[in-house]
């Protein structure tokens, strides 16, 4: 065993002289700082994306349409559903009322102007029209016998005027040849005075029948005239009445084919009943309901064409009725050429109306959100498809299949054209299932 000695003055050796200190190193507090605000920043960027804004909704891409915005040619047309009808319907109405004795027709049937279709009997009216032709027969009987008076009295002034002028000429004869007598001696002043005074009487009575004749000329010619016209009337009055007895047998007012003539024998009718109808033979047109939208764009004469049996067929817009029902007014539209032979009444027919010329536009398709916006706006897809923005956008004419783009897209962007249900109120879209 060995032993260490140690000298007196020597102290031992501790192990601390055998530790260094190390210095720590580390980032400054400044950098610290701005890693911290860097950070902060970032994480305040990605909520701004990821985070849903007070605005904004979250759809799911799979319920939407996304179309794209495309430069091409727009063929301004508006598809047309027409009905077809008669060109021209004339309504059967009963003029008076009655009971059906005979039906000489059938429904369908192809009528000639003035034919007879039914026979109706009224015996009520039948007295009241004898009654009234009595009546009518009498008052022009009365007047006749006015009239024949009238003409009395002016054969009685003719005659008395004339009888007048013929006493009046005697009596200025006899005057005449009496007055160079008196002026000689060889007539008596008496009897000269007789003769001038009978002649001066005669005058005067001759002056007054004239007057008298005269005044009654005004009077009967006035009141003939008015006897005259009374009897006119009362003529047209009998008229009247007989064609209304006439009216219970009813006529075809126009030729053409006879419908919805449904009349029974022993059937009571009341007076303005409707009775059928009478459409125009092999003439027929179209009527087609139109979008209020395009009421300032529709005129007459506008060229239209249809698709019926394979054939193509041109037509032109007749009549265009202004009144809008339910948002939409209705066109009447005629062959130009001739009809297909086929065509049924009631037959529904596509049709396609020429609004303008064909045009290179930028166009999107036609879809529903329209409906929701008006075109005013419509929500624009980003470039990335995970988001869509409302966009206020200009849009023009429409068809069928697309709708023009004046302004405020451009080509090759991609909008939503799906129904805005739900969402119309956003003003930003985030897209999921991209």
């Amino acid at each position: 065993m060995s032993v260490l000695r140690m000298e007196k003055n020597e102290r031992p050796q501790s192990g601390g002289g055998m530790d260094r200190v190390v210095e720590k190193r580390g980032l400054p507090t400044k950098v610290k700082i701005g890693l911290g605000a860097l950070g902060l920043l970032l994480l305040l960027a990605l909520f701004y994306e990821f985070a849903p804004s007070a605005n904004s909704q979250t759809v799911p891409v799979s319920r939407l349409t996304v179309s794209t915005v495309t430069q091409g040619r727009f063929d301004d047309f508006l598809p047309l559903r027409a009905r077809v009808e008669p060109s021209v319907t004339v309504f059967l109405d009963a003029v008076e009322g009655g009971r059906v004795e005979r039906v000489l027709v059938e429904d369908g049937t192809v009528v000639q102007q003035g034919q007879l279709l039914a026979v109706l009997s009224n015996p009520e009216l039948q007295l009241n029209v004898l009654a009234r032709q009595t009546e009518v027969t009498q008052q022009i009987n009365n007047m006749r016998s006015q009239e024949l008076a009238l003409n009395q009295n002016r054969l009685a002034n003719e005659r008395a005027r004339i009888e007048a002028d013929l006493a009046t000429e005697t009596a200025r004869r006899q005057y005449e040849m009496q007055r160079p007598l008196a002026a000689r001696g060889f007539v008596a002043g008496r009897t000269f005075a007789d003769s001038r005074d009978t002649y001066e009487a005669n005058r005067r009575r001759s002056e007054v029948v004239r007057t008298q004749q005269a005044s009654d000329e005004r009077l009967q010619s006035s009141q003939l005239s008015y006897l005259r016209s009374s009897s006119a009337s009362l003529n047209q009055s009998l008229a009247i009445a007989r064609a209304s007895l006439d009216s219970l047998n009813l006529r075809a007012p126009v030729a053409g084919q006879l419908t919805s003539f449904d009349i029974q024998v022993s059937q009571s009718l009341q007076r303005g009943e409707r009775l059928g109808q009478i459409d125009s033979n092999g003439r027929n047109k179209l009527r087609a309901q139109v979008d209020e939208f395009y009421l300032g764009r529709v005129a007459v004469n506008q060229v239209a064409t249809a698709e019926i049996g394979g054939r193509t067929y041109q037509l032109r817009v007749s009549k265009i009725y202004p009144q809008v029902r339910n948002g939409a007014f209705e066109i009447d539209l005629q062959f130009a050429g001739g009809e297909p032979a086929d065509l049924q009444r009631g037959q529904t027919v596509q049709a396609r109306l020429t609004l303008g010329a064909p045009a290179q536009a930028r166009l999107i398709p036609a879809g529903a959100f329209y409906n929701d916006t008006g075109g005013a706006w419509l929500f624009v897809v980003a470039p990335d498809g995970r988001s869509a923005v409302r966009r206020q956008v200009r849009l023009g004419r429409r068809n069928n299949d697309v709708i023009e783009v004046l302004d405020g897209l451009s080509p090759g962007e991609r909008v939503i054209t799906s129904p805005y249900t739900g969402f119309a109120e956003r003003d930003r879209l985030s897209l999921s299932g991209q």
